[in-house]
């Protein structure tokens, strides 16, 4: 069977998601993927390099399905591919269409959706045949509004599994290595190798944390599609708790519900040969993940907050990670100090003004009459669509919160700057300042423009 299923979203409806974006995809529940050989080279070519977007730690890349491209999040934490939220492209064909039910954090309670056979993905060089697609058909899970650009799907393991995968974050670019002796002579020269191993289709670490004094083994899986640098699943028995010093947090969507958690900062993070010192950690919290499929002895996640520092190669089929260390290596953890978040709300037809450079079309004798002609203003105007800012979510007893900023507050200017003029990605570094500095905001609530100022205080 032959199906062609249309997409259409308003933007004004769009519902928000939030900075662990990828959370409510780790745990879906569907059945296991098997057969697919994962992207095949073609003739004559043995290394393909795709660049990246990247934004708020999380890698875009563009991959064509059935001939459509289509923008997607690459994320090590998830087994299947997803596709969802394609507002940007009006139609898309699929193959071989059943109704599923799909579930994951949140609730018990499950979602419908599509799971679709024989598809076929390609990247420039390379392509997947036979590719098992899962479609979420609930236009609430939406990451665009969040990012800030087109998102339609997520990709996992099979990108990942048939051969070694570079993400240079440094230089923002993706390299598909074909598994040969030369690429992995190379690799193993110039990287630091680190085992892994790959259970239930996804890529886990051993490593060490230090909580109040204590040092503890843990299981980590490896989680390219969370922003944060590690989450921590709290378990008394193995003395993973949660730090006195810590703050309620929205973490993420679930396919049926938030999760919500707590942020702490703990000591110490070490693995292989690396180590780093004094990290912002998320505690998701039990009611968010009781219902989740843990493998044995898993203990949390390490998130892009970590491999970002990195250029990293995955070698699935040896339960390999090469790592070398890039220039981020030593920077400073940081995390939301305002307590608001944004997102996307539609567009806006902006007027600019634009100033036009004129010479004169005849010749003018009188110097004084030339050099007025010239220094005359001459502008035009035009009209370009930007985009309209709404606040999302307030943390409690923050900054933003004790301010008087409210959930569903448009957002007109930030330090008297039109918001239109600033990128989600832009906005929140502003929010993640290292120093605490004064922020103001001037919203629009209820037809009235109220203006709001606080400090980014750091409470860990």
């Amino acid at each position: 069977m032959h199906v062609i299923i249309q997409y259409f979203t308003n933007f004004m409806q769009i519902i928000m998601m939030k900075k662990v974006i990828v959370l409510f995809f780790l745990f879906i529940s569907v059945f296991p993927v098997f057969g697919q050989d994962g992207f095949l080279f073609e003739k004559g070519v043995d290394k393909v390099i795709i660049p990246f977007k990247f934004i708020n730690n999380l890698v875009f890349i563009p991959i064509k399905v059935n001939g459509v491209e289509l923008n997607f999040l690459l994320d090590s934490g998830v087994e299947e591919t997803i596709l969802f939220s394609m507002e940007d492209k009006q139609e898309v064909s699929f193959f071989n269409v059943e109704k599923i039910s799909l579930r994951g954090l949140g609730s018990e309670s499950s979602i419908e959706g599509l799971k679709s056979t024989n598809n076929t993905l390609e990247i420039k060089g390379a392509r997947s045949n036979n590719h098992l697609l899962y479609i979420v058909l609930d236009q609430s899970f939406n990451l665009s509004s969040h990012i800030g650009i087109p998102v339609n799907g997520i990709i996992g393991y099979n990108f990942f599994k048939a051969n070694l995968v570079e993400i240079n974050y440094e230089k923002k670019r993706v390299i598909v290595f074909k598994d040969i002796e030369k690429y992995r002579k190379k690799i193993e020269k110039k990287f630091q190798t680190v085992p892994i191993t790959i259970e239930r289709l996804k890529p886990y670490l051993l490593s060490s944390i230090i909580i109040n004094s204590n040092e503890i083994p843990v299981k980590l899986l490896i989680d390219s599609g969370n922003s944060d640098a590690l989450w921590l699943f709290e378990n008394k028995t193995k003395m993973i708790e949660i730090p006195d010093k810590n703050f309620e947090d929205y973490l993420g969507k679930g396919f049926s519900g938030e999760v919500e958690g707590k942020r702490a900062q703990i000591s110490k993070f070490t693995f292989s040969k690396f180590e780093f010192q004094n990290l912002i950690i998320s505690f998701p919290d039990s009611s968010s993940i009781k219902n989740v499929k843990m493998v044995k002895d898993r203990a949390g996640s390490v998130g892009s907050e970590i491999l970002k520092r990195f250029a990293v190669v995955f070698d699935y089929s040896n339960q390999k990670m090469f790592l070398r260390k890039n220039g981020n290596f030593k920077a400073p953890f940081s995390y939301n100090k305002s307590g608001v978040e944004l997102q996307h709300y539609g567009l806006q037809w902006v007027q600019e003004t634009v100033h036009l450079e004129t010479v004169p079309l005849v010749t003018i004798n009188d110097p004084t009459e030339a050099k007025r002609e010239m220094s005359g203003n001459y502008f035009k105007y035009k009209f370009e669509l930007k985009p309209i800012y709404i606040i999302a979510n307030v943390r409690k007893k923050s900054p933003a919160a004790i301010s008087g900023l409210q959930k569903g507050d448009v957002v007109m200017k930030i330090n008297n700057i039109p918001a239109y003029q600033f990128t989600l990605e832009k906005i929140n570094m502003l929010l993640k300042s290292e120093d605490e500095k004064w922020v103001t905001f001037e919203v629009e609530r209820e037809s009235k423009i109220i203006k709001f100022k606080f400090q980014l205080l750091n409470v860990l």
